[in-house]
């Protein structure tokens, strides 16, 4: 995974960010009020004055301009000036040099602050050849500290000031971090001890980052797990209840057919065994396909179909049954092939369903319409027949698990046949749906996404 595209990365990146650059300008802040406030060397600007005539005074210009060196290394910028002129040059600002002949005039001293961070001072010296001199120095503060002294404090604040943010940025990242890692832990720790109906959920001010993500996938998963058990669970028990019956009824014919006082009895005893052994290996067949098709893992491969074709064979293979019970099947479809993506085996299974529970349930010389079509985006299959219907109340349960409504007496069956169907549809994106036609039968339609490519507008039939 790319770093650069993790929001925690992101995160930390830009909260270090924001630490560092408060320890820069809160500790700049910071130095200057410790060295304004809290230094107690404050320079003497009459004494410095006295300094600065007497070193004129011992060496002339030379030893002044030494002096002037010396006092630049403690941060003080300062020269004399005598009968208006500086008698060693030094910058200062046009606003000060314009005010200069006004202080000389008045013939006091002067101590300014034109601008935070800025003193300006002017002292009046009298020297020992009786010439009056003026002390013009600017200092960036009212205390004589020197700039490594300065440069040391600064550096001091900002080292602290750093560790300071530094810990409480990391502080509140491993925090922000710890805590969904946390709740996975415990999660995990529960579904492991068999609670399966623990979530990490969403705890408070979780961040949308990848913990988050993780915590929402844990959560789908585990939910998808207890889905899966639980379906497991109720196939077993469904199961279990259905083969009683059966059981008890094959328990009950090798009974007979041990106390029959002949083969040829027993013989038809053992024939109507072999028939439930037939009836169990079916409902446990169909009951595993269900529970296949439930876990959303048909173990088949898709591909593009045409499903027109599907449904021709289909029909083609229910005619020897509807045959068998003189119901005449019609198929309507139209020319052009209608292309689904699906597994040939489950749709094929699926509509054989559909169509022989057509059939079963059609009387006698009836009929049943199989009618294949294709619209905007989807194709559709309806399975009409003439037989005795659905009660309205029973339509909704039609699909469910072992579901026998009461007109089931009609037909043999243990209710998995449609839950097999509406499970195939739903795992194809289609749809399911029964009513009862006018007139009485059961019209059963069956909906189906076109394939990429294929939807497109096809005449409807």
């Amino acid at each position: 995974m790319n770093p650069f595209k993790s929001s925690i990365y992101w995160r930390l990146l830009i909260w270090f960010c924001v630490a560092n650059l408060l320890v820069l300008f809160l500790g700049s802040f910071l130095t200057q009020r410790f060295i304004e406030y809290t230094t107690a060397v404050e320079i003497n600007w009459t004494a410095l004055a006295r300094d600065a005539n007497q070193s004129y005074e011992s060496g002339g210009a030379p030893a002044l301009g030494n002096w002037i060196v010396q006092q630049r290394h403690e941060g003080i910028d300062a020269t004399l000036y005598e009968k208006g002129q500086a008698l060693s040059p030094v910058w200062l600002p046009p606003s000060v040099r314009q005010s200069l002949p006004a202080w000389f005039d008045a013939g006091r001293n002067v101590l300014l602050q034109p601008r935070p961070g800025l003193y300006v001072s002017m002292q009046q010296v009298v020297g020992s050849d009786g010439q009056v001199r003026y002390l013009v120095a600017l200092s960036r503060t009212h205390t004589r500290l020197r700039p490594q002294t300065r440069a040391k404090i600064l550096l001091g604040v900002q080292l602290t000031l750093s560790l300071l943010f530094i810990g409480l940025v990391g502080w509140w990242v491993a925090r922000s971090v710890a805590r969904p890692v946390e709740a996975l832990r415990g999660a995990t720790r529960r579904m492991a001890a068999g609670e399966l109906s623990a979530r990490v959920g969403r705890q408070g001010g979780m961040a949308n980052d990848e913990l988050a993500q993780l915590a929402r996938d844990f959560d789908a998963m585990a939910e998808r797990i207890e889905a899966l058990v639980a379906h497991d669970r109720g196939v077993l028990q469904d199961l279990s209840h259905e083969l009683r019956s059966p059981l008890a009824r094959l328990h009950l014919i090798l009974d007979l057919a041990q106390r029959s006082r002949d083969a040829a009895e027993a013989d038809a005893y053992f024939h109507q065994a072999e028939l439930e052994i037939v009836r169990l290996d079916r409902m446990t067949g169909e009951m595993l396909a269900l529970s296949r098709l439930e876990g959303s893992i048909p173990g088949m491969s898709r591909e593009n179909l045409d499903l027109a074709e599907l449904v021709r064979g289909c029909v083609e293979r229910a005619e020897l049954e509807a045959q068998a019970r003189h119901v005449q099947l019609r198929l309507t479809s139209p020319g052009a092939p209608v292309v689904v993506f699906g597994s040939a085996p489950l749709l094929e299974r699926a509509l054989d369903n559909l169509i022989g529970n057509a059939i079963k349930f059609s009387a006698e010389r009836g009929e049943v319409d199989v009618l294949v079509r294709a619209a905007q985006g989807y194709t559709g299959v309806s399975i009409r027949d003439r037989g005795p219907g659905v009660p309205e109340a029973e339509l909704e349960s039609l699909f469910r698990p072992f579901f026998r409504g009461s007109n089931a007496v009609r037909a043999d069956g243990h209710g998995l046949g449609l839950a097999i169907v509406q499970r195939v549809v739903k795992i194809h994106g289609g749809a399911l749906r029964a009513a009862n036609r006018d007139g009485g039968g059961l019209d059963v339609d069956l909906r189906l996404p076109l394939a990429p490519g294929d939807a497109v507008a096809m005449p409807s039939v």
